[in-house]
């Protein structure tokens, strides 16, 4: 897909880092799949993916985690 960002680059199959915070949570997830564009560098993550990072914040964030650093799960 061409980037929304620069609008000159295709995206490529790749990894990200998340970074997610919410209050007094920072969760910072490493090898996230998503789509990288190859011009400037910009990351889409899909919406199962961003459903999954968002129900680990919450579960985070439940049990009182203040700043967690995972790598990413595939299901």
């Amino acid at each position: 897909m061409k980037c929304v960002v620069c609008k000159h680059g295709e995206t490529q199959a790749g990894t990200a880092t998340v970074t997610l915070e919410r209050g007094t949570l920072t969760l910072v997830v490493k090898g996230v799949p998503a789509r990288v564009c190859a011009n400037c560098g910009e990351e889409y993550v899909d919406g199962p993916t961003s459903e999954r990072l968002l129900q680990s914040a919450e579960e985070a964030a439940r049990s009182g985690v203040q700043v967690d650093v995972r790598q990413f799960a595939a299901a």
